[in-house]
Parts: structure tokens; C-alpha cells; sequence
């Protein structure tokens, strides 16, 4: 990817504060003219609109780890075996229409089962539900 040009697949930013995370937002398929536009639009929606937590606090700011996700363009899946959490990252889809997403290569989460089970949660999506999964590949930035 190259400065100036469209997220193909998305854009992802999370924070890390000296308590732990303190907001991950993003958009599976970015919304904005440039990569720079969308990471800071999604920065600023991990500060402060992420509703697991609190605003971000000015004071907090100088302490945050950012981490920048680029998410590459998902593909289809047919089960679990093409699922590996280290290097992917996954979407699952109901026929309603929810989706979670979960980023690849978070700590804790080692199997398959894992990762499809949280985004399951994630998105509301009960586990008697059939589900599309789909998989992803990300450029990491810290």
C-alpha cells in the first residue's frame, strides 16, 4: 500500500493505555479518500466512541501504545481448517445480516474455535446460528 491511497480491505486502530486496552474501532471496508484519513478517523472513534470504555482522558494520551491494523481483502471460507488466528484474521456472517470481526494474532486466542466463537459473541450471533466465515490478512503497525 502506498501513502495517499484507499484502505482496500479496511482500517483498525487500537489502544493500549497502562491499564490495558482502552478502545479498538474500525470498518472492515474504509469510508474515507486516503489510508491517513481513515486511520485517524478510526483513531479518534477508538478514543472516544469505542462503548466498552470510557472517553479517552487527555492525560492518558502521552502513555498510549497505537496499533494500526490494514486489513487485507477477505475471502470466504468453507470451515475452521483454513483458520489459523496467528496470521488471520476473522469475519463471521448470519444469514440476518450481523457480523463480528476479529483482528488476527491477539494474545490468548490460539485455536479456530476461539476466534470464531468471541466474533460470534461479538456480533450477537448464537451459537445454533449457521454462519459464513471469511478470513483476512493484516499489515500491523505499531
Amino acid at each position: 500500500m502506498t501513502t495517499g491511497s484507499s484502505p482496500p480491505g479496511g482500517v483498525f486502530v487500537s489502544l493500549h493505555g497502562a491499564s490495558g486496552l482502552r478502545g479498538c474501532v474500525g470498518s472492515i471496508t474504509g469510508e474515507e479518500d486516503t489510508i491517513e484519513a481513515e486511520v485517524s478517523r478510526q483513531a479518534i472513534n477508538a478514543a472516544v466512541h469505542d462503548p466498552r470504555f470510557p472517553p479517552l482522558r487527555e492525560a492518558e494520551i502521552d502513555d498510549l501504545d497505537i496499533t494500526v491494523y490494514l486489513l487485507g481483502t477477505p475471502e470466504e471460507v468453507l470451515g475452521l481448517s483454513s483458520l489459523d488466528p496467528a496470521r488471520f484474521g476473522v469475519i463471521v456472517e448470519s444469514a440476518r445480516g450481523r457480523r463480528g470481526l476479529l483482528l488476527p494474532d491477539l494474545p490468548g486466542i490460539d485455536t479456530p474455535e476461539a476466534q470464531v466463537d468471541i466474533a460470534r459473541r461479538k456480533a450477537g450471533i448464537r451459537p445454533d446460528e449457521s454462519i459464513r466465515l471469511y478470513r483476512f490478512e493484516a499489515l500491523v503497525l505499531h
